[in-house]
């Protein structure tokens, strides 16, 4: 069974727009004094404008340059979500390098690898914490040689040769222009949509890290088709908070912010991502599923602690807010006294409680990775938060389904966004090919073998496409065996179903090997 999406796409890109530098060079000319970043920093949000944005990554670029970066270079990006390492990534993309963002927490060792294999040259790191770990890489590489940092702190009587701020590194790029005039616009002409525009290197949980390259053709052309698939306009708001190494967030924080135009926040620090979240309320949100249990645990715990007579008003509302999204999502009817008494608790509840969570602006909110507690799910929901669950991966440039306006279901990970199309093979896996569809493994052409069969991606998961066109995920393929007369047996799929249950919170699912 196949699904096909609309077929109108974006995938054919013009040449003045086709890299994400000479895209934010536009924006710089549209959009010059919008405001594209801010960051909250010392209690303070500093907000950059579209014309800043473009003219702090031309002189970080031109800085690298003056330092020996050429076309092809790989750069590593560590640290937490900062404008400056935003800039980065584009200053190396205007030159033709290519940003390895490598996860902020990772240990040395893990960085090692990441650095050694994509063969970085250069770093752009946030701060000492980074650094420290980097000068370790770098006395067993082969290849790293340059470390730029952006917070001095901690930092003033480190001598390392190789060693810069980006204060020092932009001041480079000023005298470098001096002399070199026409580099970065040269440099920038150069740039193709067919460019490797990032590596992104997964977890390694199952195995050593692999680095999935993708182009600017395939971001540009993914973050664009989905972003009109759910409208996404200029005036958006988003916080970033999620790692700059993970996919999703050069798709939310940097690809779609770039080609539509929007605003992100970068959070003073982890600890106060629900205080600016508050402070920002964004317009348009992506968490995991532990993330939005995150904040259903602290909501209820702040419920508990409350009054008995406001505990049960809350509960009471809360309830019914959940029962009625139920019955919406299942198609259906809402009796009448319950449609009745839902004004009078967004009134008294759902509208304090999403103005207390930086929710009162959402108009879409996003979870994917793993399947959401419907409990969950349904508590969001019920507030009136537009969260929905998408499926993608790291080799799709992240978007392969949505779950559309008025076509959300429980059990679902919705349709095709344009450009996709989705089949099911004979064993049940999940295949799909998409303008976004990656361009292999770095230095790994088996596992490209294995995962990309005439551009049809192997997911890895099982599932199929119901009589709508919407997919279910049932498990992990690997993890799909079959009963003594053959039928597929999927325990995750089927524990999950049983959770939709408000009877049941959770439920444990045995039957392999002819044993039901």
């Amino acid at each position: 069974m196949k699904a096909v999406a609309d077929k109108t796409s974006a995938s054919a890109l013009d040449a003045e727009r086709d890299t994400f530098p000479k895209l934010v060079r536009g924006n710089a000319r549209s959009l010059a004094d919008k405001v594209a970043i801010r960051e909250k920093d010392l209690g303070i949000w500093q907000s950059y404008t579209w014309s800043q944005y473009f003219e702090r990554a031309r002189l970080i670029a031109l800085g690298l340059a003056s330092l020996g970066f050429a076309r092809g270079d790989r750069v590593a990006i560590v640290g937490d979500n900062r404008p400056e390492l935003y800039w980065a990534v584009m200053a190396a993309q205007a030159l033709g390098g290519v940003p390895v963002p490598i996860y902020q927490d990772s240990i040395e060792r893990e960085m090692e690898y990441i650095v050694e294999h994509a063969e970085a040259r250069f770093a752009v790191v946030e701060d000492q914490e980074q650094v420290d770990k980097l000068l370790g890489v770098r006395t067993r590489s082969r290849h790293l040689q340059h470390l730029v940092y952006d917070d001095p702190r901690g930092l003033r009587g480190y001598r390392e040769p190789g060693l810069s701020s980006l204060a020092e590194l932009t001041e480079l790029g000023t005298k470098f222009e001096a002399s070199h005039p026409a580099h970065f616009d040269a440099e920038l002409a150069r740039g193709a949509a067919d460019d490797i525009a990032i590596v992104c290197y997964t977890s390694g949980t199952t195995g050593a890290p692999k680095g999935a390259m993708l182009s600017h053709r395939n971001l540009i052309a993914t973050a664009r088709n989905a972003a009109r698939f759910e409208g996404l306009r200029e005036d958006e708001e988003v916080l970033s908070y999620l790692p700059m190494a993970w996919v999703g967030d050069h798709v939310f924080s940097y690809a779609q912010a770039i080609v539509t135009g929007f605003a992100i926040n970068c959070p003073e620090s982890a600890a106060t991502v629900l205080a600016d979240l508050r402070e920002i309320a964004p317009t348009y949100f992506f968490g995991p599923p532990r993330i939005w249990e995150s904040i259903l645990t602290s909501v209820m715990l702040r419920v508990e602690d409350a009054a008995a007579p406001k505990r049960a008003l809350v509960h009471f509302f809360l309830r019914l807010a959940q029962d009625i999204e139920r019955k919406r999502l299942g198609r259906r009817p809402v009796p009448v006294w319950q449609r009745l008494l839902y004004p009078l608790g967004s009134l008294l509840v759902y509208g304090p409680l999403k103005d207390n969570l930086g929710f009162s602006r959402v108009r879409r909110a996003y979870t994917a990775g793993e399947a959401i507690g419907p409990e969950i799910f349904l508590f969001f929901r019920g507030l009136g938060i537009n969260v929905k669950q998408l499926y993608g991966m790291t080799e799709a440039s992240v978007f392969v389904t949505i779950q559309r306006d008025g076509d959300v279901r429980l059990d679902t990970v919705g349709t095709p966004v344009p450009g996709v199309e989705i089949r099911i093979s004979d064993a049940g896996e999940v295949m799909f090919r998409s303008p976004g569809v990656f361009q292999g493994y770095a230095k790994n052409p088996e596992a490209t073998r294995q995962t990309l069969d005439a551009g049809w991606i192997h997911s890895g998961d099982a599932g199929f496409l119901d009589r709508d066109g919407h997919l279910v995920i049932i498990d992990r393929a690997k993890d799909v065996s079959r009963l003594a007369d053959g039928t597929m047996f999927a325990p995750k799929f089927i524990e999950n179903k049983l959770k939709f249950s408000p009877y049941i919170r959770e439920a444990v699912c045995i039957g392999q090997a002819g044993r039901a």
